[in-house]
């Protein structure tokens, strides 16, 4: 088994519903061929670098995945057969990708833990500020 990433657009023209229909059509293709989806990503409406069939902008969608190498030529037919997916590329990740992989995951979920613990810690001096402000006052 190798990890795979894969990142695909698709036309700007679907609606919420239709974007995520066509990721779930994907999504059973790696399943149905007994691939082991590792993390997905929805990277929103962007601005392509150039124009595609007269599209400026496109939703982006990246999916990680643990398969055999064979799976890759079927998400690629799936991929062409869709009219809905404007441009992909798929890859083998090595070690050291795979490594860097795995730590923007985790470096992406801590950072709201981080944040809600530096808002903790300022809570806390402040209110301990003005306890000290009161006591001062108090005894004045």
């Amino acid at each position: 088994m190798n990890n795979y990433e894969t990142v695909f657009i698709l036309t700007p023209v679907l609606s919420d519903a239709q974007m995520k229909e066509a990721v779930e059509k994907i999504k059973e293709t790696l399943t149905a061929q007994k691939a082991e989806i590792v993390n997905e990503e929805n990277w929103g409406l962007r601005k392509l670098a150039y124009p595609i069939n007269k599209k400026s902008t496109g939703f982006y969608q990246l999916i990680e995945f643990k398969a055999m190498p064979t799976i890759v030529d079927i998400l690629e037919t799936q991929f062409r057969r869709d009219e809905r997916v404007i441009r992909f590329l798929t890859f083998r990740q090595d070690k050291f990708a795979a490594e860097y992989a795995e730590k923007r995951r985790t470096l992406k979920s801590s950072p709201k833990e981080v944040k809600d613990t530096k808002k903790e810690t300022k809570f806390k001096e402040v209110k301990e500020e003005k306890q000290k402000e009161e006591t001062i006052n108090k005894e004045d």
